[in-house]
C-alpha cells in the first residue's frame, strides 16, 4: 500500500515518544524499581575501575542499586563465545535497557533484541560496525560513546620518537580487516612523515597472527611498536607485552591495561571516563529518550601511562619531560 500522505507517519512516531516519556516518569515516580543490564566481555576484576566509574554517573543522576535500580552484572570472564547466551539471558529477564561494557559485546546484544535500548560504554568505529546509522543520529537502538579518534596514532607516535630519540623504524601491529583500520593508518602515516619515521605494517587478524610479527620485525630493522586498537590484539595482552619485552622492543599501545599488564607505555582514550559518561545515555533513556535520536559521542579525555619497570627491563631510560607528561607511572 502506497502512502500518499506520511505526515501521519511523524504523528504516530511522536505519539509513541511521548507515550514512552509519560511510562518513564510515572514508573520513577511511583517508585517502580528500573532494570539495567550490564554485559561484559572482560572481568569485574581487570575492568573494576570502569564499573566504579559507571556506578559513580549513576550515583551522581539520582540512581541508588537496589532503591530505584537494579543492575544485571554478566561477565563473560574473556570467553567471548559466552556473550550471545549471557545478552540472551538479559533478555528474558526483561532489563529496560542494556549497556555494553566495550566492543565484543555490542554485537550480541544488538542480535538478542532490535527493541530494548542498549548503551554502549565505548566502540572503536560504531558507524564501520553497522551499530548505527550515524554518529549525529543512530537511528536504532543502539547509542553511547565512542573511542574513535584516529589522529591519536600520531600522538603515540610522538611519544615513542621522543622516548627514543635516534628511532627510525616503526612496525605497527594492527588488522586491515578492521572498519576504521584505514583511517587510523592513513592518521599514522602522516605523522610518521612529519617524524621522518619508516613504518612497518603486521597484519593480525587472527590469535595465530600475533608471533610471526615478532618473528620478522628483527629483520625489517624496527626498533619500536606501535600496537592498534582491535579486538585480537586487546584479547591476548599479555601475549603481546610478552614478546615485545623478550625482543627488548619499546612498545606504546592504545589501552592503559598493556601497561597494567607489564607493557611500556600507552596513550589512548580514558576508558573509565566513557563509563561515566555512559550514565547520562542510561538517564536519558529511562526518562524517555529514545537511542535513535541521541548522538553518539567521542573521546573528551585521553590518558598517557608509563611503566618503569618495563622500561629497565629492556634497559630504556625515559626522559624526564616525558615522565612529567604522564598521568600515571608505574614504579
Amino acid at each position: 500500500m502506497k502512502l500518499e500522505n506520511p505526515t501521519w507517519l511523524v504523528a504516530f512516531a511522536f505519539v509513541i515518544a511521548f507515550t514512552m516519556r509519560v511510562v518513564a516518569v510515572e514508573a520513577q515516580s511511583s517508585g517502580k524499581v528500573l532494570r539495567i543490564g550490564y554485559l561484559a566481555a572482560a572481568s569485574l576484576s581487570s575492568t573494576s575501575d570502569r564499573v566504579e566509574a559507571f556506578r559513580q554517573g549513576l550515583r551522581e543522576l539520582g540512581y541508588v542499586e537496589g532503591k530505584n535500580i537494579v543492575i544485571e552484572w554478566r561477565w563473560a570472564e574473556g570467553k567471548i563465545d559466552r556473550l550471545p547466551e549471557l545478552a540472551v539471558e538479559l533478555v528474558r529477564l526483561k532489563v529496560d535497557l542494556i549497556v555494553t561494557a566495550g566492543p565484543a559485546a555490542i554485537r550480541p546484544a544488538k542480535e538478542a533484541s532490535a527493541t530494548i535500548p542498549i548503551v554502549m560504554a565505548f566502540d572503536n568505529d560504531p558507524v564501520g560496525n553497522g551499530f548505527v546509522a550515524s554518529l549525529a543520529r543512530p537511528g536504532g537502538n543502539i547509542t553511547g560513546l565512542s573511542t574513535l579518534a584516529p589522529e591519536i596514532g600520531g600522538k603515540r607516535l610522538e611519544l615513542l620518537k621522543e622516548t627514543v630519540p635516534k628511532l627510525s623504524r616503526v612496525a605497527v601491529l594492527g588488522a586491515s580487516t578492521e572498519p576504521d583500520y584505514a583511517q587510523v593508518v592513513r592518521e599514522t602515516k602522516l605523522a610518521a612523515g612529519a617524524l621522518r619515521l619508516q613504518l612497518q605494517y603486521a597484519d593480525v587478524r587472527e590469535p595465530k597472527d600475533i608471533e610471526a610479527p615478532f618473528r620478522t620485525i628483527g629483520k625489517g630493522r624496527a626498533e619500536a611498536v606501535l600496537v592498534l586498537n582491535i579486538p585480537v590484539l586487546n584479547s591476548h595482552r599479555t601475549q603481546i607485552v610478552e614478546l615485545a619485552l623478550k625482543n627488548r622492543l619499546p612498545a606504546i599501545y592504545d589501552r592503559r591495561e598493556f601497561v597494567d599488564d607489564g607493557g611500556l607505555m600507552s596513550y589512548g582514550t580514558n576508558l573509565a571516563d566513557l563509563s561515566r559518561r555512559a550514565a547520562t545515555y542510561v538517564d536519558k533513556i529511562l526518562k524517555g529518550r529514545t537511542p535513535a535520536d541521541l548522538p553518539v559521542e567521542q573521546p573528551m579525555k585521553f590518558e598517557f601511562v608509563i611503566n618503569l619497570k618495563a622500561a629497565k627491563q629492556i634497559g630504556l631510560t625515559i626522559p624526564q619531560w616525558t615522565l612529567m607528561k604522564a598521568d600515571r607511572v608505574i614504579h
